[in-house]
C-alpha cells in the first residue's frame, strides 16, 4: 500500500482525524504495517505495552482472562485502535487481541505514540474520550450483570 493511502486510511481513524496530513505521513512512515490471518493473536494479556495498533482492516476480538477461561468483552474493526491503555497507564496489556478476521494493521510504537499526543493535544482529549466510552460501557455492563445475578440469589 502507498504511504499516501495510509495516511488517507489514518484520517478515518477518530483519533487522528484533527492531525495534519504531514505528522500522519511521518506516523506511517514509521509505523509498522502488520498483517494477522483469522486467528491470529496480535498480543497476550499481561505482555509488556509496547506499542498501539491501528486495525486498518479486519475485526479483532479483545478477550480477558477469567477464572471460568477468556471471555470476549468486545470486538473491534476498522478504523480502531488497541493497545493504548498499557502505553498510557505503564502497565501490562489488559486484554489479549486476537484476529476475528484476516486483518492489516498499523503498528505504532510507545515512543512515537507518546510523542504525538505531546505534539497534538487535541488527540489526548479524543483518548480520554474513547477511555470514557469503554468506562461507562463496562460499568453498564457490569451493573447489569450484578442486578442478574442478584435477581438469581
Amino acid at each position: 500500500m502507498l504511504l499516501k493511502d495510509e495516511v488517507q486510511m489514518l484520517r478515518r481513524v477518530p483519533l487522528f482525524a484533527g492531525v495534519e496530513p504531514t505528522k500522519l505521513k511521518l506516523l506511517a512512515f514509521t509505523s509498522d504495517r502488520v498483517s494477522y490471518a483469522a486467528g491470529e493473536i496480535l498480543f497476550r494479556q499481561g505482555d509488556r505495552g509496547d506499542a498501539a495498533y491501528v486495525i486498518l482492516t479486519g475485526k479483532a476480538d479483545i478477550l480477558v482472562e477469567a477464572p471460568g477461561g477468556q471471555i470476549k468483552v468486545a470486538q473491534v474493526e476498522d478504523n480502531s485502535i488497541v493497545g493504548e491503555i498499557a502505553i498510557l497507564c505503564d502497565v501490562s496489556r489488559t486484554a489479549t487481541v486476537k484476529a476475528a478476521t484476516d486483518l492489516e494493521a498499523l503498528r505504532i510504537s510507545k515512543e512515537h505514540f507518546l510523542k504525538l499526543l505531546t505534539d497534538f493535544p487535541e488527540m489526548t482529549i479524543e483518548i480520554m474520550r474513547e477511555l470514557a466510552s469503554r468506562l461507562s460501557r463496562t460499568t453498564m455492563e457490569l451493573t447489569e450483570a450484578r442486578a442478574q445475578a442478584r435477581k438469581q440469589d
